[in-house]
């Protein structure tokens, strides 16, 4: 099992390839569907004008997306009446979903890669090819346990998205993932796909 401290060199991205078990450390930064369709329209495509607090918070989050990662990651979260806030449940959502935006998000904030659950597709591989990045599977359904790798909730913007859609700003320690896209074009996603594929051809021609 790899040690890998955020914020993350290109070389080290490029040591990693599918299969890898990792463990990550240091800050990165939850985002789901509303942020990545806010990250699009605001600054990256500019369909939109920016409004309320968005220029600060786009400010805010530059310095702690470059060369870190973002989490695909709907938490549940206690002391939301308090401001002391705590990861109760912290597991990885489908990133699939994510497909339409994220190689745009990570060119643009210049990421070293997604969490999530699932893997990606083609424009995202590639991102991961030109960045370089790579996608990490967390453990779906491991939560609780996943919460507890994160120290400290550093900070929250746009929460007026909810709290599952919000930009959760986390340092965690020793976070547990497997790298299934690598920076070299390999995606397990990809082959369990092709052969289950080819075993459903097999299966109806035989």
């Amino acid at each position: 099992m790899r040690e890998i401290t955020i914020p993350i060199s290109p070389e080290t991205i490029r040591e990693l390839h599918t299969g890898d078990t990792v463990v990550l450390t240091g800050v990165l930064a939850t985002g789901r569907d509303a942020v990545h369709k806010w990250m699009i329209d605001t600054f990256i495509r500019k369909t939109r004008e920016p409004t309320g607090d968005d220029l600060e918070v786009y400010e805010a989050i530059q310095p702690i997306f470059k060369e870190s990662l973002i989490y695909h990651c709907g938490p549940v979260v206690s002391g939301l009446d308090t401001g002391d806030y705590k990861f109760v449940a912290a597991g990885p959502t489908t990133s699939i979903r994510e497909e339409p935006y994220q190689s745009e998000v990570m060119h643009h904030f210049n990421m070293r890669g997604v969490i999530g659950k699932g893997g990606m597709g083609a424009n995202t591989l590639q991102a991961c090819q030109d960045l370089p990045a790579a996608y990490f599977h967390a453990i779906g359904g491991a939560a609780t346990l996943i919460a507890e790798s994160v120290e400290e909730v550093i900070g929250v913007y746009k929460l007026d998205f909810g709290v599952p859609e919000a930009i959760w700003v986390l340092k965690v320690n020793r976070f547990p993932v497997v790298v299934t896209m690598d920076s070299h074009g390999n995606s397990i996603h990809e082959d369990v796909e092709r052969t289950s594929l080819e075993k459903l051809k097999a299966l109806i021609e035989g």
